[in-house]
């Protein structure tokens, strides 16, 4: 495993002063400035926002346009009519959390359980989205309208069937939409937003509850209860999801944590939510951190589905107002996930002997099956494994095979993903098959897009869907030595020289001595942290363990779990006081004797109210030589305003630098990159240029600020036009920097332009356009121009993971680039 410490620029004095006005009286700041700084929050109104929620614009419902105003024409039309709605949700915790804000949401207009009602997919039994066996049962019941949350987008026969029967469907979803518009009511995603809108990483719950707050806007007289109660469960589901915590969505968690503390702070029997208070009271936390939602009530409302199949009563759970109701839901809901959690320790076992019979220097991809593995878990395990492995990981099972759907984890943190029929060409795709079907999960790690991975095999498979770095897959057990061989194969030809290695990487390095209240409350300024600001990782060098013993877990009830988790005390020479520590899943025999190395996370134990850090990563002190030759090497200016390029590379070009105690000379000029690149490829060719040259690699491109590609197309005819029509020449270097794409793309659109009449010839280094609108081509020219548009989405998609894809996974590359 190769360990890296985040290398950053010491951001300057008037930064870390500004921070100091956030944090405690008797607080440095110092090391909350440098991880702000390090994550790209450089000026004082960027941080106010990032911090104080108050000074926050959040965005208004309406931004999601003509659908949201056909959503909820809709929805008046059916209160006016008194039609019955139901909704339809999916079964992870974002899909129960945004099926509990519709129900809450919607039961302020609809009655409940007489014209509103819910349906949620049992996960072992269906798979995600919507099924024809479910609209039957509505159709059955004189449901017209079915509003989805979390589910949906890709779903066109199912939602073609459900109008067959006279149902309307409005999607609300965050999950891959299709290649056209379904034919729906109106669809509320925020895929179809730009990037960088402040919408555009809600989960469904956050979608779920921009329908509500426009229906409130719409029709503000018949609520009973106001918005704000609905943002609890908003900060549950964002958090559970794992998605970006940044515009509106760390926005409403930071609402939403609020509520939910200010809930459990409550007496019981006063309490709104009584489901949620006692989930707190059962896994021993107080609501007040994102913690306790990652690690407290997501997983249990997770675990549901995981091992019963059906969680619909985690709606109940999550809105009733029955305090008994409530308790002995969440006494169900708290033993599923204890019996989750005896079931992965014992999948991680048998997985961790069957990895003892692979060649790991001959496997790009794991893929690991067995008959008696259950589904429910495999997620979970394949991504620990992929973790601890730095690769893909697939685990499949033949348990009660032959139903035919994915019903795993096609998410990561329990994200559901959309479910992909394959084309009935495939020999594993009949709805029958008559060998039996192995269904599972795979996870990914760094950069390797593991959906298109097993999108790519599709025709071995039966089922498939998920996200870039989670998918879920089912195909017919006779196929995976071959599904096995094709996909490694596959990634061994993408990866080239590069070798998969685990990387665990450390923010900040700190003593024992800076352990504790000060240095918590000081780096609980980036909280809410997720995807985007990770929950900062600390590095502690020269340090060992003393008291430590492990145990195993005790569930509510007293009784003793399958699941280990050690205790310590942690010292160094820093001062002469010890720290505590846990490390879950881990016996105290795997702690090294001796001095070692650790990356660990700062916590604060409600239960035993005590500070404390949870091991990440450990290892012997001999080996401890972290691997920041390259971060010297490589600087990040990414999406620095670019007045500051020119200083800071004279900086640059004559500072020092000191790692590890060593001052090592940087050199005398800088190779400064601004332009974002499109591909590794085009990266690596910059970093050996650096590397020959002995120049300091300067990363200085900005986020672009993309067109939607279906412009670029008209622009790019628009420019042709104007061409023909002055009979003027232009250089291929400006029109591409008028369309800001890439020669691949300008080379597809001349192929499209062609079908359109026009002829396109060189003149010395210019191109003549000459238009002859008789000479068009409809045949051909729809599928060229759906290629350019094609080609120009991917291009930004790549350009937009550039300007975010974190330095450590560029120095990694680079790393494995060098050898």
């Amino acid at each position: 495993m190769q360990w890296i410490l985040t290398a950053s620029e010491q951001p300057p004095d008037w930064f870390i002063q500004v921070v100091k006005n956030y944090t405690p009286a008797n607080s440095k700041s110092i090391y909350a400035a440098q991880l702000l700084w390090q994550r790209g929050i450089k000026e004082e109104s960027q941080l106010a926002a990032f911090i104080n929620y108050k000074t926050y614009q959040p965005a208004s419902p309406f931004e999601f346009g003509q659908e949201m105003q056909l959503a909820v024409a809709r929805l008046k039309q059916a209160l006016q009519a008194r039609e019955k709605v139901a909704i339809w949700g999916d079964f992870d915790a974002d899909g129960i959390t945004s099926t509990s804000v519709l129900w809450d949401g919607l039961g302020q207009f609809f009655p409940q359980h007489q014209q509103l009602d819910y349906y949620i997919a049992n996960r072992l039994k269906e798979s995600h989205g919507l099924n024809e066996s479910g609209i039957d049962n509505l159709a059955s019941k004189g449901f017209t309208l079915i509003v989805t949350c979390d589910t949906g987008s890709t779903n066109i026969n199912e939602i073609i069937y459900a109008q067959k029967l006279g149902i309307d469907v409005i999607v609300t979803d965050h999950h891959t939409l299709p290649v056209e518009r379904p034919p729906v009511t109106a669809i509320i995603n925020p895929r179809y937003l730009p990037n960088e809108h402040p919408l555009f990483h809600l989960s469904g719950v956050g979608v779920a509850y921009k329908l509500i707050e426009a229906l409130y806007q719409t029709l503000p007289n018949i609520p009973k209860h106001p918005l704000e109660d609905l943002l609890d469960l908003v900060a549950v589901g964002l958090i559970a999801d794992l998605v970006q915590l940044s515009g509106d969505c760390r926005y409403l968690a930071q609402l939403g944590i609020q509520r939910l503390q200010a809930d459990f702070q409550q007496p019981p029997a006063a309490r709104r939510r009584p489901g949620v208070g006692r989930l707190l009271e059962l896994c021993q936390r107080s609501g007040d951190r994102p913690t306790d939602i990652s690690f407290g009530l997501g997983p249990r409302i997770n675990a549901v589905s995981r091992i019963q199949g059906d969680a619909s009563f985690c709606v109940e759970l999550l809105t009733s107002r029955d305090i008994n109701r409530c308790h002995q839901l969440a006494e169900i809901t708290e033993l599923a996930n204890t019996r989750r959690k005896s079931l992965q320790k014992d999948v991680q076992a048998q997985v961790a002997q069957k990895l003892t019979q692979l060649d790991l220097s001959t496997t790009s991809v794991i893929v690991l099956e067995d008959p008696q593995w259950p589904v429910g878990v495999l997620g979970l395990v394949a991504g620990q494994v992929a973790q601890e492995t730095g690769r893909p990981t697939i685990l499949l099972s033949t348990e009660g095979v032959g139903t035919g759907e994915v019903g795993g984890d096609e998410g990561v943190g329990g994200v559901g993903g959309e479910i992909t029929n394959v084309s009935s060409s495939s020999p594993s795709s009949s709805s029958s098959p008559s060998s039996p079907l192995a269904r599972g999960s795979a996870r990914s790690i760094n950069s390797v897009d593991l959906y298109q991975l097993v999108k790519n095999q599709a025709h071995l498979l039966h089922r498939f869907g998920g996200h870039p770095f989670a998918a879920g897959l089912s195909l017919l057990a006779e196929n995976i030595p071959l599904f096995t061989q094709a996909i490694n194969q596959q990634l061994r030809q993408t990866l080239g020289s590069v070798n998969l290695t685990p990387i665990v990487q450390a923010d900040i390095a700190v003593t024992v001595a800076d352990l504790g209240k000060e240095l918590f409350l000081e780096l609980k300024l980036l909280e809410p942290c997720g995807m985007g600001n990770p929950v900062p990782k600390l590095l502690i060098q020269n340090c060992w363990f003393e008291n430590a013993w492990h145990r195993n877990q005790q569930d509510w009830q007293g009784k003793k779990v399958q699941y280990i988790k050690t205790e310590f005390d942690i010292r160094d020479d820093s001062g002469k006081n010890p720290f505590p520590g846990i490390w879950w899943g881990h016996y105290k025999d795997e702690l090294p004797i001796g001095r070692c190395d650790c990356i660990a996370e700062l916590d604060y134990n409600t239960y035993k109210k005590r500070y404390e850090i949870r091991l990440i990563a450990v290892r012997p002190n001999a080996n401890s030589e972290l691997k920041t030759h390259h971060s010297s090497h490589i600087l990040d200016w990414r999406n620095c305003p670019d007045e500051k390029h020119s200083a800071r590379a004279e900086r640059a070009a004559s500072a020092n630098t000191t790692q590890n105690g060593l001052n090592a000379p940087l050199p005398l000029t800088a190779l400064i990159l601004e332009e974002c690149p499109t591909s590794w490829d085009d990266l690596r060719a910059w970093w050996r240029r650096s590397l020959y040259n002995n120049q300091q690699l300067v990363l200085a491109w900005s986020k672009p600020q993309h067109q939607p590609p279906q412009e670029i197309w008209f622009t790019l005819v628009g420019i042709a036009k104007y061409l023909s029509r002055t009979n003027q020449l232009a250089t291929r270097t400006q029109i591409l920097e008028k369309l800001e794409i890439s020669d691949r793309c300008l080379l597809l659109g001349i192929k499209a332009l062609k079908y359109w009449g026009f002829t396109v010839k060189r003149q010395d280094r210019s191109l003549q356009f000459t238009w002859d609108a008789g000479s068009y081509k409809e045949s051909n020219a729809d599928a060229a121009i759906a290629e350019f548009v094609a080609a120009v989405s991917e291009e930004q998609f790549q350009q937009n993971y550039f300007a975010e894809v974190p330095l450590s996974t560029i120095m990694a590359i680079a790393s494995y680039e060098s050898r």
